[in-house]
């Protein structure tokens, strides 16, 4: 999901530190869970799944197949088709009857919606149906990426609504691929913060870690998404543990900043056969989170 923005900052994290891409360097990041995890806690962890992973299915196949995983959280998506007997796409347009029996599917599943996105709103009146879609289903947070002059707007909004924005990175040349990018839509608009898409950091080349310490006190949501290859911002997914991202170093940092919010599995490859890639990501995050304990 890369929407079309111009970029307007250049400035980077340090990528001195970052891993070198290699598929056999599980020892070494394992490692990482002795480095800033004694302090902190995991407390306000909560896995999910973003919906842009089974994309190519209907919302409610979707869910059957994050039901069928053991996850119960989810972040949806404008715009995939509802399935299920329901017409339509989840979005804006959904007549109240639909919410109603999409709340009841989430609901008789024991799966919550906690987020949406990424999105990009034209103007102030699409971020208005935005918030009412977002308080509608009682989520958390809204992942988005803001266009500039619409910064004041959307945090206006986000206070009366009482739901924050979480601005997300993708790659060069998306605005928000720096952390630095970023703080500057933060500073000055105290409902707006991170959501950290470590995948899309190690594609623009900056060490997903330094990132995170860069954003601390202002990360909302994380996806987590792992990469073939590091500084290259066409390289393809792989299953998380399996790339160049050091997710031990980063859970680990996560815990020394009690983050509290939702890590979203992303899953961009395989999209017709991924299942059993997100219940491997799901048993990898739990065997490291039950170590830092």
């Amino acid at each position: 999901m890369v929407p079309l923005l111009i970029i307007i900052f250049t400035i980077s994290c340090n990528s001195s530190q970052a891993p070198s891409a290699s598929a056999d360097s599980s020892s070494t990041k394992t490692d990482s869970l002795k480095s800033d995890s004694s302090s902190g806690s995991t407390a306000g962890f909560k896995l999910g799944v973003q919906m842009w992973t089974f994309s190519k299915f209907s919302f409610t196949d979707a869910l059957n197949k994050v039901d069928s995983s053991g996850i119960k959280n989810i972040e949806a998506f404008i715009g995939q088709p509802l399935g299920g007997g329901l017409s339509g796409k989840f979005g804006f347009d959904m007549s109240k009857d639909t919410r109603e029996k999409l709340k009841a599917i989430l609901q008789k599943k024991g799966i919550q919606m906690v987020a949406m996105g990424v999105i990009v709103p034209k103007n102030k009146e699409e971020w208005i149906k935005t918030f009412e879609l977002a308080k509608d289903f009682g989520l958390s947070y809204i992942t988005a990426e803001p266009i500039k002059s619409q910064w004041d707007v959307v945090d206006s909004l986000s206070g009366v609504y009482g739901i924050p924005v979480a601005i997300h990175d993708h790659p060069k040349p998306n605005m928000y691929w720096s952390p630095d990018s970023v703080l500057a839509a933060i500073q000055g608009h105290t409902h707006i913060g991170s959501c950290a898409d470590v995948g899309h950091w190690a594609r623009n080349g900056l060490n997903p870690v330094e990132c995170l310490k860069k954003l601390e006190g202002h990360i909302i949501g994380v996806h987590l998404k792992d990469i073939v290859k590091f500084n290259d911002t066409k390289a393809n997914d792989t299953v998380v543990s399996k790339g160049v991202v050091d997710f031990p170093a980063v859970l680990a940092e996560l815990k020394r900043q009690n983050f509290k919010g939702m890590l979203s599995i992303e899953h961009e490859s395989n999209w017709y056969h991924n299942l059993p890639e997100v219940v491997f990501t799901k048993n990898y995050y739990d065997s490291l989170v039950q170590k830092l304990q």
